[in-house]
């Protein structure tokens, strides 16, 4: 399932049930570079999720910008890909279990979607500041709270182009300079960051 969705200003692409895909059908639809990045994967399900958020982009841009090739990517030092000969359009992937998520925008965004797992204390701990902590301590559903912090600031360091790094509890620490937006359901937790 395809859910487009405008928001921020923002289009989002999101397939909850990747598990669906047909991975040989999807590489004959995809370019040759991301055909070799999805075989890279051992499993299925890398190969699939690596083709599901492809996919979504391919359908974004020829949606929202008329583009039907596949597009090619080039990376920033970060590591993050800018799409070959369209330094106009930005976007960001992020799959986690059977869902997949692509954010299309004509400004910098950044996209992180979590499906529910078992949270540890010391993955908390080692995370989260000290009013994150307690905020998460707090909330009726805690696992869900851990996750909506988790991908405000993954999508705040996709955002960036910084990439997981040793400080996480500080990357939500000036929330002046992003504008984040947060989706919870039973399903997944995902949020979108902008520059403010």
């Amino acid at each position: 399932m395809h859910i487009f969705i405008l928001y921020l200003c923002i289009m989002i692409y999101l397939n909850d049930h990747t598990e669906l895909l047909d991975i040989e059908d999807a590489l004959s639809k995809v370019s040759e570079q991301r055909c070799e990045q999805a075989l890279r994967f051992a499993h299925e399900s890398g190969r699939r999720l690596s083709l599901a958020v492809y996919l979504l982009l391919m359908e974004g841009l020829q949606k929202e910008y008329g583009i039907t090739e596949p597009p090619v990517f080039e990376y920033l030092e970060g590591g993050k890909p800018v799409i070959k000969g369209h330094p106009e359009i930005h976007f960001n992937f992020s799959h986690s279990g059977n869902v997949a998520l692509c954010a299309i925008d004509s400004q910098p965004v950044g996209a992180d979607i979590e499906t529910p797992r078992k949270i540890t204390p010391s993955l908390i701990a080692y995370t989260m500041n000290d009013a994150e902590q307690a905020l998460i301590a707090s909330a009726p559903e805690s696992p869900k709270a851990f996750l909506a912090l988790w991908t405000q600031k993954e999508a705040v360091l996709k955002l960036t182009g910084e990439g997981i790094r040793s400080d996480l509890k500080a990357v939500l620490a000036k929330p002046e300079l992003y504008h984040i937006e947060t989706v919870t359901s039973d399903k997944y937790v995902y949020s979108i960051a902008k520059f403010n």
